[in-house]
């Protein structure tokens, strides 16, 4: 079957910074939606009009992946908004209740970089926004996408969708 808006294609991939340094790698396929949320549109543009077996290797620049760096979205909260246990890494779900800091999206993710005494730094990038990408990809599989894919816009749950300009996961949510 050929790759075609709307379908579901099982990929398997190799995703790297361009000095070299693995970012992320799928070794079994992972089904995702074609038409839908679930990739970006660089690497649905390489996939249309493809087959089963196709292979190839996508040079991503920031504003095809996951954007430019703003520095605009990070900020300062207080550290008794948040739980006793934080650490750097962990993520939030838009800002804590009482945040101090607006005129921030709501409904970004925002990840701890540094943790304080006195306050939490929280980023709201994309973990990968600023950084230019190296995809090599593979594709196993094409299928055609049920009306309940196609009405989500996704193969996941809705809020899981992968090489999107969602949050992050450990498959580039």
């Amino acid at each position: 079957m050929q790759i075609t808006a709307p379908c579901v294609v099982s990929l398997t991939w190799r995703l790297e910074d361009t000095q070299g340094q693995l970012i992320d790698e799928l070794t079994e396929p992972v089904e995702f939606l074609v038409g839908g949320d679930d990739l970006l549109a660089k690497v649905e543009e390489a996939l249309i009009g493809q087959d089963t077996g196709f292979e190839a290797t996508l040079h991503l620049e920031p504003e095809h992946a996951f954007g430019d760096y703003d520095s605009q979205l990070v900020c300062f909260e207080d550290r008794s908004l948040f739980p006793e246990h934080i650490e750097e890494g962990m993520q939030f779900d838009g800002l804590p209740e009482g945040a101090a800091t607006v005129g921030m999206p709501t409904d970004a993710i925002y990840t701890v970089t540094e943790v304080y005494d006195s306050h939490i730094v929280l980023d709201g990038n994309h973990p990968l926004a600023g950084i230019a990408l190296v995809l090599a990809l593979k594709v196993r599989d094409v299928r055609e996408a049920t009306d309940k894919e196609i009405e989500q816009g996704s193969v996941g749950t809705p809020a899981v969708t992968v090489l999107a300009t969602a949050p992050a996961s450990p498959h580039l949510h």
